[in-house]
């Protein structure tokens, strides 16, 4: 079965909800491919955003891979036009047309109003991803793993916020903990 116009379809769609950054659509994302076209699984997306964390660029560069996966090196292209092409040109033309509305009196109170939207789309984003990994995780106990959350977290900002560390490290080193805490997935 040809996948091209769901895969356009579905990727220009996600483009358009990318306000705030690519986190803002993953509620989306993982509902239209995992949930209404089976293209993945929750944890093969999980382990696609995370990687697509570690890759330079945009950290949607991980829809590439899903346009892959679903069918081939043309799935890839079609994946990456259609997410990236809407917002490209959306992005385009509002500037344009901030930047000549710049004395408007409404134009304030619509910037001062889109950092909560972003904001709120983002934690829609991470709670939505959330949910996955502890679906993944309830054997060892929904509080052991918010603590360890909260500690990694904790430790890792602290880290970042006070030294020059690449965050790919420290990606590196939560995968190293990881792999002891959770014995290698086995």
């Amino acid at each position: 079965m040809n996948q091209f116009p769901s895969l356009i379809g579905v990727f220009a769609y996600l483009s358009l909800l990318t306000v705030g950054g690519g986190m803002a659509a993953f509620p989306e994302l993982k509902t239209l491919t995992v949930d209404v076209h089976h293209w993945l699984t929750s944890t093969q997306l999980i382990h696609l955003y995370s990687i697509g964390q570690m890759a330079p660029g945009p950290n949607m560069m991980m829809v590439i891979a899903i346009g892959e996966r679903v069918a081939g090196s043309l799935g890839a292209l079609a994946v990456f036009a259609a997410f990236f092409l809407p917002t490209a040109l959306l992005t385009f033309g509002v500037g344009r047309l901030w930047k000549r509305l710049e004395g408007w009196p409404w134009r304030d109170a619509i910037q001062r109003g889109l950092g909560p939207v972003a904001i709120g789309l983002f934690l829609a984003g991470s709670i939505t991803m959330g949910k996955g990994v502890i679906a993944d995780t309830l054997a060892l106990g929904i509080v052991a793993v918010w603590t360890a959350a909260a500690i990694a977290v904790t430790v890792f900002a602290t880290l970042l916020l006070t030294h020059r560390i690449n965050p790919a490290f420290l990606i590196l080193g939560g995968a190293i903990i990881g792999l002891f805490a959770f014995g290698g997935g086995q």
